[in-house]
């Protein structure tokens, strides 16, 4: 099922639940228990979650609840698919340094022509 999430920075715990369908203690005790749930907390303590919060509850209530996945299971899953997110992106920042110093030397040897 695919959820609408409207075009906003910041969604209280109430919109949070109806948007997604879990209850507001579920996600408190979520919060708890995965660390990739962090919603800010305004000054009022009031807790803030982004889209890529929801996006992330929605992950979670579709491997615990449809895919039956334990607490213990449903984390070792993450943290498997989140090791294998954080190496590509690893190797994209490599990429990006490579091309960086690329175009670094490029500028360099552009200036030189150029002065003389």
């Amino acid at each position: 099922m695919q959820v609408s999430i409207p075009d906003k920075l910041y969604f209280k715990i109430g919109e949070v639940a109806r948007l997604t369908g879990v209850k507001p203690h579920v996600l408190r005790y979520w919060e708890s228990e995965f660390r990739n749930i962090r919603p800010v907390k305004s000054q009022g303590k009031q807790r803030l979650y982004r889209r890529e919060d929801i996006e992330l509850v929605l992950s979670l209530k579709d491997i615990l609840y449809r895919q039956g996945y334990t607490i213990a299971g449903a984390k070792k899953l993450l943290a498997k698919r989140d090791g294998v997110e954080n190496a590509a992106s690893s190797v994209n920042a490599e990429e990006a340094v490579k091309i960086l110093q690329e175009i670094r030397r490029d500028l360099l040897h552009l200036r030189a022509t150029l002065e003389t």
